[in-house]
């Protein structure tokens, strides 16, 4: 800090002053902080004193430079008709109006007053009008009404120099953004909301048009109608009367209130309809959703052919797989006949063999009785050994003598027999005990008078296969399907079906066996099935006939199943159904259809039958 120089004398510096260093931070605050903000947008440097000087006088140059528009029809106003008056233009406001600032509206007030005041025009030879009739009234109440922020604010709502209309489609077509921008922002003066989104151009985003008609359809106004209340509830006797008179008075601003609001969305809604940016975006929104669904079609159609391949590859592949699996069983086939053939001529050779060696032998006797006899014996021996059993007999008789083959031919003559001699009395055991069952069940059941032949019983064990539990009227079904196709003549009833039925199923294997058996015997007579010659080299061969192509459960499923997947009109049908159920022709396939048709027939003919009786008992 510099001393200051004593009178008469200059101070002098002998070297720079050092910079002056910031010992701390200091930050405006307050009315301090706002000055700052003011020199700072100003770019000047003053106190905030200063600042508020300059403001102050630049408020009394705008008071000094308001021009009031005299109201030309001030002087025939009447008082009483205060509420039908426009109090700007009253005191000459009428261009700035609602943006007109309180201390405009208080300059004009002071204006007005010095002009318009009946002292005034008394001093200047005027005739005034005693009382509150003088229009001088008019002026104290429209700076009432405008001084108050609350007042002001309802006259604001019901401004009549507003414009509430609303332009038709009509007059947007062609000029929307000319037509519509202005009175959106003509209404824009009703918002809560400061800042209000601008209708913008043709070259709007999206999202800023959404936001636009989001902000309108949603809009808050401030607009209300309580300076149109038809009753003052001030001038009420009563509170019953100020309550009602109040009442009222809600009741008619809601209903001002929603037709200003529907007013709000016709606007709203009109230019919606008319604007050619939503036109736009909505072909854009439906090109790409086409594209999006084309995309997806293109998608499903590709993965659809790409399945169809894929089953053609399937079935291809199971085809191939079909073809090899038949060459094999065809090769294996062969192969069984060929071995089937070797074994044949080889047993056909020891029976040679055999009866060549008994008949350089005679047979082992002199006696021609004897040999008719032995010879017998030796054929049953061919009949009855196997192969490896002749092989051995044929070697011990190769290589004894006579005495020694006879020995062996005999012992070999006494097992067979023996053999024989059990099978037939086991036969005839399970014949009388299967005959014993039979009658015991018919006296049981209290049908004995009515046999049970054998055809009768394969029929019953037929119609109980045919018609399983849970058919309707399961047992008179089965009755009704016996008395059509029974040959014996005796008429079944259900009782009688169900007695054999529960016997049946008493029997023992062997004795189900025997009918089983001679049914199929039946069967082959009835269809002319030349057996084939009993082999005893082969003994698992002996019983070829229809129960070895017997369908099981699960050819039965695929069949079906087949039979759904390849409608009528498939071509080449039966080739694919047959490829659907492993080991079954294309000529099985259609048997069992056949089949299949008879049983179902069969069922609805006897089911008929039973149905049409029991309407015929009603």
């Amino acid at each position: 800090m510099l001393l200051e120089a004593p009178e008469g004398q200059l101070s002098a510096v002998g070297r720079a002053l050092s910079a002056v260093s910031v010992l701390c931070q200091v930050e405006p605050v307050g009315r301090w902080f706002e000055a700052f903000l003011k020199r700072r947008d100003r770019n000047v440097s003053a106190s905030f004193q200063e600042l508020e000087d300059d403001e102050e006088l630049s408020e009394e140059s705008d008071n000094e430079e308001l021009q009031l528009e005299e109201f030309p029809m001030l002087k025939t106003l009447d008082p009483k008709d205060w509420k039908n008056q426009d109090h700007y233009a009253v005191l000459g406001l009428r261009l700035l109006r609602y943006k007109a600032t309180p201390k405009q509206i208080k300059a004009a007030h002071k204006a007005m007053v010095l002009k318009h005041h009946p002292d005034k025009r008394k001093a200047a030879g005027e005739q005034i009008v005693e009382g509150d009739n003088d229009y001088f009234t008019c002026i104290t109440k429209a700076y009432e009404i405008l001084s108050d922020p609350v007042k002001r604010r309802a006259f604001n709502s019901i401004d009549p120099t507003f414009d509430n209309s609303v332009p038709s489609k009509s007059e947007a077509k062609e000029n929307f953004f000319e037509v519509f921008s202005p009175v959106f922002e003509r209404n824009a003066r009703w918002s809560k909301q400061k800042h209000v989104p601008k209708l913008g151009d043709m070259s709007s985003s999206f999202e800023d048009v959404d936001a636009f008609y989001s902000f309108w359809y949603n809009f808050d106004s401030w607009r209300e109608f309580s300076y149109l209340d038809e009753e003052e509830k001030e001038k009420a006797e009563c509170r019953d009367e100020r309550r009602w008179i109040e009442k009222q008075n809600r009741a008619a601003r809601a209903q001002r209130k929603k037709e200003e609001m529907n007013r709000i969305r016709t606007l709203v809604d009109s230019a919606y309809a008319s604007d050619p940016r939503i036109k736009k975006f909505k072909e854009e929104e439906k090109a790409r959703k086409e594209g999006e669904k084309k995309a997806k079609a293109d998608a499903k159609r590709k993965e659809q052919e790409a399945k169809e391949k894929q089953k053609q590859a399937e079935l291809e592949a199971v085809r191939i797989a079909k073809e090899k699996e038949d060459e094999e069983a065809r090769q294996q086939a062969q192969l069984a006949k060929k071995e089937k053939e070797i074994q044949k001529k080889a047993i056909k050779k020891e029976r040679q063999r055999l009866r060549t060696s008994c008949k350089n032998w005679n047979y082992f006797s002199d006696n021609e009785a004897e040999s008719v006899k032995m010879m017998e014996e030796v054929e049953k021996l061919c009949d009855r050994l196997e192969l490896i059993s002749l092989q051995s007999l044929n070697e011990e008789l190769s290589s004894c003598s006579k005495d020694d083959g006879k020995s062996a031919v005999e012992r070999q003559i006494q097992e067979v027999n023996a053999q024989i001699k059990k099978e037939k009395e086991e036969a005839e055991a399970r014949m009388r005990q299967a005959s014993k069952s039979s009658e015991q069940s018919s006296g049981g059941g209290g049908g004995g008078s009515k046999h049970y032949p054998e055809d009768d019983l394969q029929l019953l064990i037929k119609a109980v296969n045919l018609f399983p539990a849970g058919t309707n009227a399961r047992w008179e079904v089965i009755a009704n399907y016996m008395n059509l196709h029974s040959t014996s003549g005796i008429k079944r009833n259900s009782k009688d079906v169900i007695s054999k039925a529960k016997s049946l199923q008493r029997l023992d294997p062997h004795q189900k066996d025997d009918i089983n058996k001679k049914a199929f015997d039946k069967f082959k007579k009835e269809h002319g099935i030349v057996p084939q010659v009993v082999d005893n080299a082969a003994p698992s061969e002996r019983f070829d006939g229809p129960d070895a192509l017997a369908w099981t459960t699960d050819e039965q499923k695929l069949l079906e199943q087949a039979l759904k997947t390849y409608p009528v009109n498939t071509p080449e049908r039966w080739e694919k159904i047959a490829l659907a159920v492993p080991g079954r022709s294309k000529k099985d396939c259609m048997k069992r259809y056949k089949e299949l048709v008879e049983m179902v027939k069969a069922k609805k003919a006897a089911q008929e039958q039973v149905l049409n009786a029991a309407k015929a008992k009603k």
